[in-house]
């Protein structure tokens, strides 16, 4: 007859197998852990310790009560958000916007990579490496200067040029339905050669005999793009799309405030825009606080539902 052992005696060894794991891995790689305990650190006080004070957002926030003493308001501030007569408005601007975004952001770095892959000259690929990767190092209130200035509609280069050739000038940051244009095109210069960094490094990592079985083959250069290169960017290029489309109710805000003026609020109003000028400027915290959270959470129940898709579709996925 076989003994066994209690479920909590059981339970207990396992845990103290366990335990003995854990500080054996930690004698062992202790360098890991000293490396990664700074991020860990950071993550925790800078982003997860402040999820506490979501609660605001069913409160009715007092800045002299503080979090924990201002009085319980239920679902009432996201009711205000669902009822208020902006709410289809921000919806619609912030998808259209993201999607937008997404549609011509995300191949073109893919693209550009590609092409600076083909490129044999190391002066002429650096030089192009550089002028593209620049741009992400600009301040964006100096990259919304620029783009101000060029789109000027008196002095802008790119309105002086259309004078030139015989066309009336255009206030591009004046007309509703060129900001999205304006502002994607803006992102797409600013971060396409950044991007493009992450794809490059996907191609170099991609086994050189490939290369060679392709060329044993016969294969042309736009084959060897399509069977050889395009294979071995796409566990990146998915991974970069989920979180993508993950962020897709939170567009940069920085940027499309700066951009923002009284002629063109009708398609540049969006979530971000709307909860800092309700929130900050209004001291309107727990209305603010409740259209945050539910932006956070639509972004979470895509991230989720494109990474399943994803899992389902290939191999690669967030987990």
């Amino acid at each position: 007859m076989v003994m066994r052992k209690p479920a909590s005696q059981a339970s207990g060894s396992r845990r103290l197998a366990l335990w003995k794991e854990a500080k054996k891995s930690l004698r062992r790689h202790w360098q890991f852990y000293v490396l990664i305990f700074p991020a860990v650190l950071y993550f925790l006080v800078f982003k997860y310790v402040p999820m506490l004070n979501a609660v605001i957002a069913f409160k009715n926030y007092s800045v002299v009560k503080g979090i924990w003493g201002s009085p319980w308001a239920g679902f009432k501030h996201f009711e205000l958000f669902f009822h208020n007569p902006q709410f289809w408005t921000l919806i619609q601007n912030t998808l259209l916007l993201s999607l937008y975004q997404i549609a011509v952001g995300f191949p073109v770095p893919i693209l550009l990579a590609l092409a600076l892959n083909e490129i044999r000259g190391g002066f002429f690929k650096r030089t192009v490496q550089l002028v593209t990767y620049a741009p992400y190092f600009i301040s964006t209130v100096v990259m919304v200067s620029m783009i101000m200035l060029l789109l000027s509609p008196r002095l802008g280069i790119v309105n002086l040029g259309l004078k030139a050739l015989g066309f009336e000038p255009v206030d591009f940051l004046g007309i509703p339905g060129l900001f999205r244009t304006v502002y994607v095109l803006a992102d797409v210069w600013q971060g396409a050669g950044y991007s493009a960094v992450i794809y490059l490094a996907a191609l170099a990592g991609i086994d050189p005999s490939l290369y060679e079985a392709a060329k044993v083959d016969g294969a042309s250069r736009i084959q060897k793009i399509i069977h050889v290169d395009l294979p071995g960017l796409m566990p990146a290029a998915v991974i970069i799309l989920i979180l993508s489309v993950g962020s897709i109710m939170s567009v940069g805000f920085e940027k499309i405030y700066l951009l923002q003026n009284p002629l063109n609020l009708e398609t540049s109003e969006i979530i971000a825009t709307y909860v800092y000028k309700i929130g900050l400027l209004n001291a309107n915290f727990s209305f603010a606080t409740a259209v945050g959270l539910f932006n956070s959470v639509v972004n979470l129940i895509l991230l989720v539902l494109v990474n399943l898709l994803a899992r389902r579709i290939s191999s690669t996925s967030l987990w």
